[in-house]
């Protein structure tokens, strides 16, 4: 996106919705693979705020699959993954992921029957700064607003 991205959010106030992106490098018993991933949706899918998943394949790498979520928001993800059945059987799976960022907020989302809705970010201004056992501000403002120019001048 521009720098100069500045239009209104159209969403209401709402969260955003949230997309979480797993993928992994399965080089053999490709069976148990997908079963442990059938299992692993199954339960996130009985999960409050869940809205879609999937397994999907890269169509040029046949090594890599993806499992992928989509939360009303990352409240209701982040309170999925404290479920006990999620850390039995979702958790491990997730823990052999490729080591990369999962979980992305949308910004602007596109429906066919909606239209696009435009969201502001959730993400601190600290968050690069900010870690397990850091204490962040009371208050601190998002790294990117659909609002203003110089938030999203700020945060590219």
């Amino acid at each position: 996106m521009d720098a100069d991205f500045s239009l209104e959010p159209s969403a209401g106030g709402g969260a955003p919705p949230l997309l979480v992106v797993s993928r992994y490098r399965v080089v053999d018993d490709r069976s148990a693979w997908l079963a442990q991933m059938r299992s692993a949706l199954a339960v996130l899918g009985e999960s409050e705020g869940f809205v879609r998943g999937w397994i999907a394949q890269a169509t040029d790498d046949s090594e890599l699959l993806v499992v992928s979520t989509t939360w009303v928001g990352v409240g209701a993800y982040r309170r999925a993954l404290s479920r006990f059945e999620v850390k039995m059987h979702v958790i491990p799976l997730l823990s052999t992921a490729i080591d990369e960022p999962s979980a992305y907020e949308a910004l602007v989302v596109l429906d066919g029957d909606a239209g696009e809705q435009l969201f502001d970010s959730g993400l601190a201004a600290d968050h690069d700064a900010i870690g397990l056992g850091s204490a962040a501000a009371a208050s601190v403002a998002s790294v990117f607003s659909v609002h203003s120019n110089d938030d999203a001048a700020g945060a590219r």
